[in-house]
């Protein structure tokens, strides 16, 4: 078990996840920045006040993902939004890492969680660094290190997750209310920036969109529009892997069309050079918004 960042080396991540179902937990968090997603797993309906939504943390490529554990050294923050306010949930999360949290649901409407982890470390080849970079959208770190004259030297990174995931709570339609009155338990809780240093904002509801409709979503970093990020939409569906890609405009937005019911997830990944960090070049922050799409209504 670890406190705080750590760096680790290939070799370490290895012994670590081969050596206790509590290391195996801790594995996605260790995983090194290129090519792995980090998002908090879809819930589906029926979510309704009163009840539990389990919440789990999976990593992974391709849209595959393994459990990750939430356990209180890697976990900077953990929040449920409604149109009741904002809860603090992070005194939930235990020492020792489990696979999944029962977050409740005490009424109806959308709820938002947004989820933060702890920074760590990884030290890449210059190859898979600019392989990664590139996958990602952010080939201008590769310029950049180009023109330092580093671009032979490793990618020394310190990585941390902004993730979100949106929940449809519901009254039954079994429990004698009205559809009409189901239906105004729709808010704007999807839509609210809760101050993740990289953050995506969907400008429309996904939990209300059209199956085949557009989503538009803002890239945020620091709180400002993110021009030129490379906005990725996965899904999967009987087994094909599906990636919509667009990229931010000036005022950060960026709009891909959603095809198909079910989990869905949204990612962004951006790049800075890091300041005041031993042995540490660059700061990458890996943004992720899941949900389900419903049919259509």
């Amino acid at each position: 078990m670890f406190i705080g960042p750590v760096k680790y080396t290939q070799s370490a991540i290895k012994k670590i996840a081969n050596s206790s179902f509590i290391g195996a937990l801790l594995i996605g968090f260790l995983l090194p920045a290129q090519a792995h997603e980090f998002w908090l797993a879809p819930v589906a309906a029926p979510l309704s006040p009163g009840g539990n939504a389990n919440l789990s943390l999976l990593v992974g490529e391709m849209f595959t993902g393994e459990l990750v554990g939430f356990s209180t050294a890697q976990t900077a923050g953990l929040r449920q939004y409604t149109a009741d306010g904002v809860k603090d949930l992070k005194a939930m999360v235990p020492a020792q890492p489990v696979a999944a949290l029962p977050i409740p649901l005490a009424r109806a409407g959308t709820h938002l969680i947004a989820f933060e982890s702890q920074p760590n470390f990884i030290s890449l080849p210059a190859d898979s660094f600019h392989a990664y970079l590139h996958d990602e959208g952010l080939d201008f770190i590769t310029t950049r290190r180009e023109a330092e004259g580093t671009a032979k030297q490793p990618g020394r990174e310190r990585y941390r997750r902004f993730v979100k995931t949106l929940l449809d709570v519901r009254v039954p339609l079994s429990s004698g209310t009205a559809p009409a009155a189901i239906a105004s338990a729709a808010d704007a809780t999807f839509s609210t920036r809760v101050g993740q240093q990289l953050e995506l904002v969907p400008l429309s509801n996904p939990l209300r969109l059209t199956v085949g409709g557009a989503l538009a979503v803002q890239v945020l970093f620091e709180g400002r529009p993110l021009a030129g990020a490379l906005l990725k939409a996965w899904h999967k569906r009987s087994g094909q892997l599906l990636i919509v890609r667009a990229t931010t405009g000036s005022d950060g937005i960026a709009t891909v069309n959603l095809p198909y019911t079910g989990p869905w997830m949204v990612s962004v990944v951006h790049m800075v050079a890091a300041v005041g960090v031993k042995d540490t070049d660059w700061d990458s922050l890996w943004g992720n918004l899941s949900f389900v799409l419903p049919g259509n209504r």
